[in-house]
């Protein structure tokens, strides 16, 4: 004992040793009691935490068409034919998604692989439909949100959906830029209002029409595909799919988030008047292709649309973006890229020029239309002379692409110019100038004639700081 006693006090050191070690236990074992107690909130805590990190990881990958689901809605009435409109955007070898029938049609060896798959719709007898007005198949076309969401449940991939018709024709590289600038993380409803006053009134300013196509960023439209069946039994009166996918967003608290690049098109004719003042926008979608007459002139409706889509191909970004320039001559020049070029031989007020002519005929009767447009004079002599798309090259430097005079009715016109040719870089816009777009500038540059033809030079480029598009005054 003696030794035992004499080594114990004559060794501090140890004891003090001693009793941190045991206060340490305690504060070890009172946290480890209290974190028991806290277990859920601590779980849900490390829940959130790590879906955000996953969320911010994943958010330095730029959105690319891989990271999109496409819902199609079609018939068996109309797939034969319109399916030649998708085959023109769909990229079998990086899109997802479905076309949704009634029943399996014939399908050849190009169709399969050259078009999206095709889903068989569910049945949807057990759903009420009362309005006199509609057709039935608006629950089924409705469904295709959320057969469309279940179809991509194993795909992690996915961070958008996007919605059409068999006569929609998407811009897929336009759709992406467009997309890109939102976070697809939140929920996001994206797409556009018709052009036709009435109809938004009827339905509601914030809601986007399925024909022009509206996207849903990913994790809104889980949450949606689990409560749309809810939605259909209430809302059983209601007329169309995408009245019914509005109303269930808004119960849900959702606005819609406008994007003037998706148009419905609710008109009929020629839309030359829309398509020249088109927005300074990416072009998303076309709609309607059917009800509207073909887009250039001695072709077919679809031959004009492959028409369009060739100078998309060249330069996505840039088609139907209007400039607009003056020449030293008095006359003004409207490029609507890749599409059509007008020219004014005289200076024509820019406000004039950037609202759309009216050139197509209204759905109905005395339809007023929510566009900002101005009358399209009868009178061909009191018209620019209007020259189409006919071709474009590229190269490292840009594009050059060519416009053809079309034919004119106006025997007073002594106008000589046969050809215009436009030279640009390609348009690549960052995220702020998506974000905040302004028009480019264009130069009509040094013209070559012949006796038999002659040709106008014209340049684009970005405006300057301070740069004004005006009219040049002769002195």
């Amino acid at each position: 004992m003696k030794n035992f006693k004499e080594s114990s006090t004559s060794n501090p050191l140890s004891n003090f040793v001693n009793c941190i070690v045991f206060i340490s236990c305690l504060i070890f074992g009172i946290y480890i009691i209290l974190s028991l107690a806290l277990v859920p909130n601590a779980l849900l805590l490390w829940q959130y935490h790590s879906a955000n990190s996953v969320h911010n990881s994943s958010s330095t990958i730029i959105t690319s068409l891989e990271h999109i689901a496409f819902g199609i809605a079609a018939s068996d009435k109309s797939w034969s034919r319109r399916k030649e409109y998708v085959r023109l955007w769909w990229r079998p070898e990086v899109m997802k998604g479905c076309v949704f029938l009634e029943q399996m049609p014939p399908i050849s060896e190009n169709d399969r692989v050259s078009l999206p798959p095709i889903c068989i719709s569910a049945d949807t007898s057990r759903f009420k439909y009362t309005n006199k007005y509609g057709r039935r198949s608006a629950i089924r076309v409705a469904r295709v949100v959320s057969e469309t969401v279940a179809l991509m449940n194993n795909n992690s991939d996915v961070r958008w959906f996007v919605f059409g018709d068999d006569d929609t024709v998407f811009f897929p590289d336009n759709l992406v830029k467009t997309l890109q600038k939102y976070d697809h993380g939140l929920w996001y409803y994206i797409g556009t209002n018709s052009e036709y006053f009435e109809t938004n009134k009827g339905n509601s300013f914030e809601m986007a029409f399925g024909g022009a196509g509206f996207a849903i960023s990913s994790p809104l439209a889980k949450v949606l595909g689990k409560v749309l069946d809810s939605c259909l039994i209430r809302y059983h009166g209601v007329y169309g799919s995408d009245a019914r996918i509005h109303i269930c967003l808004a119960e849900l608290g959702v606005s819609l988030t406008h994007e003037p690049g998706f148009h419905q098109m609710d008109m009929k004719g020629n839309i030359f008047g829309l398509l020249t003042a088109h927005p300074i926008r990416p072009l998303i979608s076309l709609h309607h292709i059917d009800k509207l007459y073909p887009i250039f002139p001695n072709m077919r409706s679809l031959e004009a649309l492959i028409q369009l889509v060739k100078a998309a191909k060249a330069d996505p970004e840039r088609i139907l973006q209007q400039t607009v320039c003056y020449d030293q001559l008095s006359s003004t020049f409207s490029v609507s890229w890749g599409y059509a070029i007008q020219q004014w031989r005289w200076n024509a007020l820019l406000r004039d020029i950037i609202r759309a002519q009216e050139t197509y005929i209204p759905w109905n009767k005395n339809e007023n239309y929510d566009v900002d447009t101005q009358r399209y004079d009868p009178n061909p002599c009191k018209r620019p002379d209007v020259f189409f798309f006919d071709s474009v090259s590229s190269n490292r430097d840009g594009t050059t692409s060519i416009y053809k005079k079309a034919d004119r009715n106006c025997t007073k016109n002594k106008n000589k110019i046969d050809v215009i040719r436009v030279s640009s870089k390609k348009l690549d816009l960052n995220a702020k100038q998506m974000q905040a777009p302004r028009r480019q500038c264009c130069d009509v540059l040094q013209s070559s004639s012949s006796a038999r033809s002659s040709v106008i030079d014209i340049g684009i480029r970005e405006c300057g700081a301070e740069e004004l598009i005006q009219m040049k005054l002769q002195e």
